[in-house]
């Protein structure tokens, strides 16, 4: 370990045995020193969901949390230590893309969570075609998006892009793309589009961006995250996190007449 080095908490929210952890603890071994505190088990779409109390076991990559993304930020920052410059998610089998995921997502909310702690964070994804699901993935697969966050990682911090961001949103093409190797900043995009249906005793929800993005029929305007990563780029997405508010005339009217 070397003290000069930056301290990176490495989580996910697939789990600690998925690949693409092992893959991003690896890639930024090379940036500084890294410790992870990762799911025992899958998390996805947990979004920050906290619990009281959690176990805790040792494994060869670290720590496994019997908890979510977010029960694992802050049980590394404030339990398992040493206390991180850099907490990293991921990386995500599939994407985190647009506006209505960064509430759902294990992965973005980890990288959330860090910031109300006011330690910068980098959430990463790597995007995957609606039949690449269900195919294992290795380690190897995973090289073009760790490659991205470890160029993040090592000038990020110091270069004061969390001067203005409290954490990034990363998604990376899946290595099967026809990827151009270029990074763009993006926003997330506002486009959204879930139905639902009922049949019998059951109602089933229907997200049809993702059927969309599985045809390449997405109409997402230049500068969005998800048409970044359908054209083949690294999306980086600088967000905040403190959600924000506004001076309101109308409702206060209606609070003054209460």
């Amino acid at each position: 370990m070397d003290a000069d080095e930056p301290e990176i908490l490495v989580t996910n929210d697939d789990g600690i045995d998925a690949p693409g952890i092992r893959a991003l603890a690896d890639g930024l071994d090379a940036v500084g020193n890294v410790t992870v505190v990762a799911p025992a088990d899958n998390q996805s779409a947990t979004g920050r969901a906290m619990s009281q109390e959690v176990a805790v076991h040792d494994h060869d990559l670290g720590y496994a949390i019997e908890g979510t993304p977010a029960d694992c930020v802050v049980a590394g920052l404030e339990a398992l230590g040493p206390y991180p410059d850099l907490v990293v998610s991921g990386v995500n089998e599939g994407g985190n893309l647009g506006m209505y995921v960064l509430g759902r997502s294990g992965t973005v909310s980890a990288a959330v969570e860090a910031a109300f702690f006011g330690v910068p964070a980098i959430a990463v994804s790597m995007y995957m075609r609606e039949e690449q699901f269900g195919e294992p993935t290795a380690v190897a697969d995973y090289e073009h998006a760790v490659d991205a966050t470890t160029h993040l990682a090592h000038d990020a911090v110091t270069d004061g892009i969390f001067d203005t961001a409290d954490y990034l949103n990363v998604n990376a093409p899946h290595p099967d793309a026809d990827a151009t190797g270029e990074m763009v900043v993006t926003r997330p995009s506002h486009a959204y589009d879930m139905t639902a249906a009922q049949t019998g005793d059951t109602v089933t929800l229907y997200d049809r961006l993702w059927e969309a993005m599985a045809a390449g029929d997405i109409h997402d305007p230049e500068g969005t995250d998800r048409r970044a990563v359908l054209d083949g780029h690294v999306s980086v997405s600088p967000l905040t996190a403190p959600y924000s508010t506004e001076h309101h005339d109308a409702l206060d009217g209606i609070a003054t007449e209460f």
